[in-house]
């Protein structure tokens, strides 16, 4: 479970700004996962509260979006969103030869503090 690991890092972060904008608290994060990030979203939010305990981001809220896999194949020159990580072939013509346009990271796109 490397959810609780990428927990711990992106509290390390908000607390740092936080802290560095004399907040009182976190109330809000919005974080964007990469399609090809192996992360489990009940999990990242389950680690995300334990982490938060006895933070400035306690009872904060998480907001998570998931990157979509966008690719365009070079065979059939079509746009075409991929499913998972893990079957990169085009739907339409069974083609190989994807250009993907995924990440496998996770990003802290914003955080609300009072």
């Amino acid at each position: 479970m490397h959810e609780i690991t990428l927990c711990e890092r992106t509290l390390e972060t908000i607390e740092h700004y936080a802290k560095a904008n004399q907040a009182q608290q976190i109330t809000d994060v919005w974080i964007e996962v990469g399609a090809f990030s192996c992360v489990e979203p009940a999990a990242m939010d389950f680690c995300f509260e334990l982490v938060c305990r006895g933070t400035l981001a306690e009872g904060s809220q998480l907001h998570l979006s998931t990157q979509s896999a966008s690719c365009y194949c070079q065979k059939c020159q079509q746009p075409i969103e991929l499913l998972s990580s893990k079957v990169k072939i085009c739907p339409i013509c069974g083609s190989h030869d994807l250009n993907i346009n995924a990440d496998d990271g996770v990003e802290i796109q914003r955080i609300e503090i009072i």
